[in-house]
């Protein structure tokens, strides 16, 4: 899934920022309440009870291993006048030890008859109880049902399609007459299969699925596999059969849609390729047809396994809250994560090519092979975050995705340094919906992501693959844990802790990877230095100070790094690995670690040090890649937060920044300083402004405002911008208000290139002709990219009364859909503060996400303490 990740990352992206997520997760999360027990508690109080009052034969969240579902045959009559839908589920399955009890899962729905068969014998009515708070249903019964006995469980029931945005939900949108169209879809990762059919609804409950839909005629029906036929009925409804699934699959991968929607297709090695949308918006999916296509036969041929289905589809959804979602043969967007005009900017491409290259990659890892719970789930998610960037930039390398994946490390990072951030393998308890949603996260998507960019730049060429592929062979239509994995690249692949011939060690990958993935944070490597000798000690680089939990283990950390002597080319790249506390190399002037930022640490050079760096780059910027710059200065921001470097030496690595034109270290430099002021309450007094001003100024005014065709320069451009006109720079808001003009006097036929939409768009929401006409050219618009980037402009005025008012229409799931929310918080989410979380109900201040915003919110006080006095006078 993606969009992002945070679930309540999806809820989208913008939750891997903790006031935003603890916010959304809180509105839109169940409770979930749960028995007590222990071994010596009489039986009634060991089981809860069944809503007819009868003990329920269960008791833990997580289902019974003694029954195991085999096929799903699957018949839904979805009602879009009622909103309501009628269902029969029939549950193939086979007994794997001695049991008197079937239980499987059923949310908010209404059983109204169920049948048991074993074996050849008779179907036979049974009674079914439910135990609401834990969403399970159970069948009794009066002797064992055998190992190896094959059962049926028939169930017939009714429900209302869901009015949230998970298990088989109702949605609407205008057409392009303004008349309502109405169509029902399904989300169902993580736990709200449930919610449509009831079903063993854990990952590791594999299956096969035939699933039946009946329609009206005017709708059109969608599942994961193609039809296979369709019948008229005597009410004159259509009943369509889709194939039985070729593969096993998990439940949370089954999907269906009920719409009018419309395609445009192609055969991709004996693969039929469609994307859906809405007939008005027909025009807007050739981008995504011509980038699936591409990227799945660079699947096919990198995982040296063929997607396993004869068709793909990509539908865009009106109304989904997700960014998008991998259900295997059948991928749901959101419109703006697929459709986009074909003169659209290539940084909007990029963001559409991105959530493709996501979601194909889940065919292999996520679908194809699964983890077996959701501890795991980065083995999904991190490896789907990876091959997007990786594909991309083997297979489209004009979007330069190179810069994007660099930030999202950043982010992950900042994420990873707190006190509640998690291991990205988790082996505490993960089973309650709170605790899987916030699986959803930077440290599930990028940071898992990061550690697999770190182990493929620290194997041997080509290792990495063959490791992958070996996992793929091995556990394909299977569950797999972390180690699984890791044990697979290790009987491939070996990783070397010095690239001394003569004294080269090597170790299992497993040991090393063990130290990234079974514990939180990260490592700080400080240098130090004393003659030629250069010592590197590692420690936990963790942000907080109050209730930490220091990790006692070490990381085996692969150092990368480069010297004076040879340090821009891929060949100057030296590494050795730190297993220990403190490790000895050796180098003349000056070291720079973390070749590329392909590790996952952060190094603090020392004031020798970082005076050295800051020299050399001062002589010569392009003595470092422009990767190598960024990673500098987000280094020495983060050892500021840290307190390990005064804010005076972050400013003093920036002076040579009047010399960079490069777009990772001009854009890491402007989020930082802008995060700053920011932390500063925005006030321009402080000078800060000023600063900023002045240093970025004559780039800022440089910038031409016309067509720009690299993505680079795009990305340059609008971080440029966007700093300029927030910060009221009287050449870009002039800039800006012009091209807002000529706009809108064209009756938008003259464009605003795409990477400056935002830019512009904000200026013009800062006055109220201008807010106001935004808001009618919301309405109006179905260019979705240009939408978004409306509302954010929208969502970004000072006027508390408008506010307000977006608030409550985002609420309400009118004129702005219910599933903006995220975005919307995420752009009035300053004035949030410490308060809110404080009044929090216990349920919710428990939450990581919740801790998360807590403890970034006591970390900028911390700061603004410690720097606020030296900004002042530096400044």
């Amino acid at each position: 899934m993606k969009g992002s990740s945070t679930h309540a990352r999806f809820i989208e992206r913008v939750c891997t920022y903790g006031v935003v997520c603890a916010f959304t997760v809180l509105i839109l999360s169940p409770q979930t309440g749960c028995p007590k027990a222990n071994s010596s508690t009489p039986m009634e109080l060991v089981y809860p009870k069944s809503t007819n009052g009868e003990l329920f034969p269960w008791n833990e969240l997580r289902l019974p291993a003694s029954v195991r579902p085999v096929n799903y045959d699957l018949s839904l009559t979805p009602n879009l006048t009622s909103m309501t839908f009628t269902g029969r589920t029939i549950i193939n399955m086979i007994i794997q030890h001695n049991t008197k009890r079937v239980v499987l899962h059923s949310s908010e729905i209404n059983i109204i008859k169920a049948t048991f068969q074993v074996g050849e014998g008779k179907s036979v009515e049974v009674k079914v109880l439910e135990y609401k708070p834990w969403q399970q249903i159970a069948v009794s019964f009066p002797g064992d049902l055998k190992e190896g006995q094959v059962c049926v469980l028939t169930l017939d029931y009714t429900a209302n399609l869901s009015h949230t945005y998970d298990g088989f939900y109702n949605s609407s949108y205008n057409d392009k007459t303004g008349a309502k169209r109405v169509l029902a879809a399904t989300q169902f990762e993580p736990q709200a299969a449930r919610k449509a059919f009831p079903c063993f609804d854990e990952p590791a409950f594999k299956a096969t699925f035939l699933v039946r839909i009946t329609r009206e005629p005017e709708y059109i029906a969608l599942s994961n596999m193609p039809k296979a036929k369709t019948t008229t009925l005597p009410s004159g409804m259509l009943e369509d059969e889709f194939e039985q699934t070729s593969v096993n699959m998990s439940t949370y991968l089954v999907a269906f849609i009920v719409a009018n929607f419309t395609s445009i297709t192609r055969n991709v090695s004996n693969t039929l390729v469609s994307v859906y949308s809405v007939p008005e918006k027909k025009e807007h999916t050739q981008y995504a047809l011509d980038t699936a296509s591409r990227l799945l036969q660079f699947y096919n041929t990198v995982f040296d396994i063929d997607y396993p289905l004869r068709k793909l589809d990509l539908v865009a959804i009106p109304d989904f809250l997700a960014g998008a979602m991998e259900n295997w043969g059948l991928i749901t967007f959101r419109e703006t994560s697929l459709l986009v005009q074909n003169q659209s900017s290539l940084l909007d491409k990029q963001l559409i090519a991105n959530v493709v290259a996501h979601e194909l990659a889940h065919q292999w890892f996520g679908n194809l092979v699964t983890m077996r719970w959701w501890n795991d789930l980065w083995l999904s998610e991190g490896f789907a975050t990876y091959w997007q960037y990786a594909s991309l930039m083997t297979e489209f390398p004009q979007l330069y995705l190179g810069n994007v994946f660099l930030e999202e490390r950043f982010k992950a990072m900042a994420k990873d340094s707190l006190n509640s951030s998690h291991p990205v393998s988790v082996s505490a308890q993960v089973n309650t919906p709170e605790q899987v949603s916030e699986m959803f996260d930077s440290i599930t998507y990028e940071k898992g992501a990061s550690l697999l960019l770190m182990l493929n730049s620290t194997l041997p060429d080509g290792q990495f693959r063959k490791g992958l592929l070996e996992y793929l062979r091995q556990y394909r239509g299977s569950n797999t844990v972390t180690d699984d994995l890791w044990n697979s690249i290790t009987r491939v692949a070996v990783v070397c802790l010095s690239r001394d011939s003569l004294n080269a060690e090597v170790e299992s990958v497993s040991d090393m990877m063990r130290t990234w993935t079974l514990q939180k944070g990260f490592p700080l490597v400080t240098v130090s230095r004393k003659g030629g000798e250069v010592t590197l000690t590692q420690e936990h680089f963790l942000l907080s100070t109050d209730n930490t939990t220091h990790t006692s283990s070490l990381w085996h950390i692969p150092v990368t790094y480069v010297n004076d002597s040879c340090s821009s080319a891929p060949s100057c790249r030296q590494m050795f690995t730190l297993r220990n506390k403190t490790g000895i190399t050796h180098s003349t002037s000056w070291l720079k670690l973390n070749y590329m930022n392909t590790g996952f640490y952060i190094v603090h050079y020392g004031d020798e040090g970082w005076a050295a760096l800051i020299d050399a780059l001062k002589t010569d910027v392009s003595t470092l890649t422009p990767h190598d710059r960024a990673s500098l200065i987000h280094n020495i921001f983060s050892l500021s937060r840290l307190g390990r470097v005064s804010f005076r030496q972050v400013l003093s690595l920036l002076d040579y920044t009047t010399n960079e034109t490069e777009t990772a270290p001009l854009t890491e430099a402007l989020s930082q300083l802008s995060s700053v002021y920011r932390l500063l309450d925005k006030r321009p007094e402080l000078g800060l402004v000023a600063y900023i001003l002045g240093h970025f100024g004559p780039l800022m005014d440089s910038q031409d405002w016309g067509v720009e065709e690299s993505v680079s320069s795009q990305e340059r451009r609008s971080a440029l911008l966007e700093v300029a006109c927030s910060l009221g720079r009287q050449n870009c808001t002039d800039q800006a208000t012009a091209l807002y003009e000529q706009w809108t006097n064209s009756n938008q036929t003259n464009r605003i290139p795409g990477d400056l939409q935002r830019a512009v768009f904000s200026v013009a929401a800062q006055s109220d002709s201008g807010w106001l006409s935004l808001l009618d050219t919301y309405r109006l618009t179905t260019y979705d990219s240009e939408k978004r980037k409306i509302l954010q402009a929208l969502a970004s005025t000072q006027d508390p009364r408008r506010i307000v008012w977006i608030l409550n229409t985002v609420l309400e799931g009118g004129i702005i859909h219910t599933q903006e929310l995220p975005l919307v918080i995420s752009t009035v989410s300053d004035g949030f503060v410490q308060g809110f979380f404080s009044s929090l109900k216990e349920r919710g201040s428990r939450m990581r996400s919740v801790q998360e915003a807590l403890e970034t919110i006591r970390l900028n006080q911390h700061w603004m303490d410690r720097n606020l006095a030296t900004l002042r006078d530096w400044l």
